[in-house]
């Protein structure tokens, strides 16, 4: 009975010795609560710092994008300025001539308007002069209505040309327009 006894010991022992291998090899496959924990913490870390660095390059692109476009409004004119500025030098210029003669004034007068005209083309302002066109409320407003042989609506005079800025109506021209037929 003894050696059943001790046959049984070994066995109980050699299981237990190989139970043990089996479950030191799963703990060291299988992190610990705790390193998966710091795993997860690291990942989070890494996660908001990218997410804290997209926020911070958003707001960056939002800023100097809202600063591009302050600047572009307070120089949108610059280059339209620079020309005009050649047109008040003529005007002043003419204004410093001291000749007596109306027709070198006029021919001065006749240059600088032909100067600005340039520079409207130049910036695609138009003129609006419609004599002869029928009403158009978007482009014309009517002040008055003249006996005309014309058909009714139709614009008789201009009182002030209107102008548009790239098709865009700067200021509508100020016409007369014909009664209608009664």
């Amino acid at each position: 009975m003894e050696q059943n006894e001790t046959n049984s010991q070994i066995e109980q022992q050699t299981a237990h010795a190989d139970a043990e291998p089996a479950t030191t090899n799963a703990t060291e496959v299988m992190p610990s609560l705790e390193e998966m924990l710091k795993e997860a913490e690291r990942k989070g870390q890494e996660h908001y710092d990218a997410w804290m660095y997209a926020k911070a390059e958003g707001e960056n692109i939002r800023r100097r994008a809202a600063d591009d476009i302050s600047k572009a409004q307070k120089f949108a004119v610059e280059r339209f300025s620079n020309e005009m500025l050649a047109v008040k030098d003529s005007l002043e210029a003419g204004l410093v001539v001291k000749t007596e003669n109306i027709e070198s004034f006029k021919s001065g007068m006749e240059l600088t308007l032909k100067q600005l005209s340039g520079v409207f083309e130049k910036f695609n302002i138009s003129e609006i002069n419609p004599v002869g066109e029928k009403l158009d409320p978007h482009k014309h407003q009517a002040i008055g209505m003249l006996d005309s042989d014309q058909p009714a609506n139709t614009v008789v005079s201009v009182m002030q040309k209107g102008y548009t800025l790239n098709d865009r109506v700067l200021r509508p021209a100020l016409v007369m327009v014909a009664k209608g037929k009664e």
